[in-house]
């Protein structure tokens, strides 16, 4: 495979972004405004997949500690996240921001078995767990099986209801395909990755 080839299907992945933030102890009101507005406008954008925020627990917030707050937002793919990132209505954004925080962002990308194993956080006063992927041998482990069930359990199924209804073999297996992507990414990993948290994150 082509160095172009290996260009095109990676930037075809979703790609999940993770942002730290560390908002001025002065400004913490006025940061989570803004914090609110940007994300409203990243959700409202061609390809947005969802946005999680993670705010300083209640104790850190109330300490000498540093308020690190953790954006995690996702896009269908890497052309989509460069348009956002190439907007003029997003460099407004960052621009108000700016005298609310400390220092540059710390801005890590993930594509591919990593989006999948993003942790996704839905109480935004959980403690944080570790956002870096797990090892690689543990989501190989984890999603090799569940691909497999759903290849044996769900396709065959899949291409019988789609084969009484005369579709075309090759878009049966998109359809297929479709909804294999989509189970895997909304609904199985998300709740795999938080049963398996201990497991899969333990330093």
């Amino acid at each position: 495979m082509s160095e172009e080839d290996n260009n095109s299907n990676k930037h075809s992945k979703p790609v999940t972004v993770i942002v730290k933030r560390i908002a001025k102890k002065d400004r913490i009101k006025e940061f989570e405004e803004w914090l609110s507005g940007i994300s409203k406008e990243v959700s409202r954008q061609e390809g947005s997949m969802g946005i999680d925020i993670i705010k300083p627990t209640s104790s850190n917030a109330s300490s000498k500690s540093k308020s690190e707050y953790v954006i995690i937002f996702r896009f269908n793919n890497y052309d989509n996240l460069a348009k956002w990132e190439k907007s003029p209505i997003r460099n407004e954004w960052l621009q108000k921001g700016r005298k609310l925080v400390e220092n540059d962002p710390d801005v890590e990308k993930m594509t591919g078995l990593e989006f999948w194993f993003t942790p996704s956080f839905k109480d935004e006063y959980s403690p944080m767990i570790p956002l870096q992927p797990p090892p690689r041998y543990k989501m190989v482990i984890v999603t090799i099986p569940v691909i497999s069930i759903l290849l044996l359990a769900l396709v065959p199924q899949i291409h019988f209801l789609t084969e009484m209804l005369s579709i075309p073999f090759p878009i049966r297996l998109v359809i297929a395909l479709t909804i294999t992507v989509v189970l895997m990414t909304y609904v199985i990993m998300p709740f795999l990755t938080k049963l398996l948290k201990p497991w899969l994150f333990k330093t």
